[in-house]
């Protein structure tokens, strides 16, 4: 079941805004991983998406990923977005590594 999302919020031009996935706090073989032992998680949800960037030729490219889909993110980078009491971030459409494949 593909999930709504109803934010008050569009990113500008190139723009990418993605929601984190959950960090693992248990290993598949039943242990609790602490806190400070879990890092960052790089896998995100984008959220909403930019019209694109305008080229040198003056015209629109559109952004490379579309709402719904799972991205891998760089470990650094992003503007940090709280709205409705969650944690957003906003990317630049070249900054994302890559996309999942179902």
């Amino acid at each position: 079941m593909e999930k709504k999302y109803s934010l008050k919020f569009l990113p500008l031009f190139d723009r990418v805004l993605v929601e984190r996935c959950a960090a693992e706090t248990v290993t598949k073989g039943g242990i609790m991983i602490p806190e400070k032992a879990q890092g960052k998680v790089l896998q995100a949800t984008v959220v909403a998406v930019g019209s694109g960037a305008r080229g040198k030729d003056g015209e629109i490219h559109p952004v490379s990923v579309k709402v719904g889909e799972k991205v891998l993110l760089p470990e650094y980078g992003g503007t940090k977005i709280v709205l409705e009491d969650k944690d957003y971030y906003l990317f630049r459409d070249g900054d994302i590594l890559g996309k999942y494949l179902d």
